[in-house]
């Protein structure tokens, strides 16, 4: 963690608020992306995102310094996402999600987004949350172990399956070219 980063923690729990709306500052954009993508719907990313911020003003006392920030952050964050999903899943029978922007960035074609797009969205959660942690956020395997609470070699086969299953997903909606 660096060292500011340290020091706004240290000063958020001192109640320095001013830190926290730094914290906030620092981390609301990917926050925000990685919610949308975990989402797939905006206004529940806003919503997953204002409660993470919220519990981690709580719970910074109890944050243990000597771990990297980002990965207990986006552990809550993921938590939150999948909270607020199965509520609005009771709520409504049959939840439509719906396509929205995950990155502003090059890639290209729009129809060559929107199918990555697609594909992502497409994919079991299992091998979504670590391949937009990993290739969105640009997290290690050992900080996805870390946030999603799971085995590191785990994740990496996750990763590997995930990116074979995007390939093949991929493959076959341009008509069987590899990609």
């Amino acid at each position: 963690m660096e060292l500011t980063e340290k020091k706004l923690i240290q000063d958020i729990v001192g109640g320095d608020k001013a830190a926290f709306k730094k914290l906030y500052d620092i981390h609301f954009n990917q926050g925000m992306r990685t919610a949308i993508a975990i989402t797939r719907d905006r206004e529940v990313a806003k919503d997953a995102l204002q409660e993470t911020f919220i519990r981690v003003y709580r719970n910074l006392s109890s944050y243990d310094e000597n771990q990297p920030f980002e990965p207990w952050f986006y552990r809550i964050l993921i938590n939150e996402c999948n909270r607020l999903l199965k509520k609005e899943a009771k709520m409504k029978q049959l939840v439509q999600v719906q396509k929205t922007e995950v990155i502003h960035s090059d890639y290209g074609k729009k129809e060559e987004y929107d199918d990555l797009y697609e594909a992502i969205q497409s994919l079991k959660d299992m091998y979504r949350h670590p391949l937009i942690l990993k290739y969105l956020k640009g997290f290690t395997e050992r900080d996805i172990a870390i946030c999603l609470e799971i085995n590191m070699n785990t994740i990496k086969t996750r990763l590997l399956k995930g990116r074979e299953k995007l390939r093949k997903l991929l493959s076959e909606k341009r008509g069987g070219q590899d990609v």
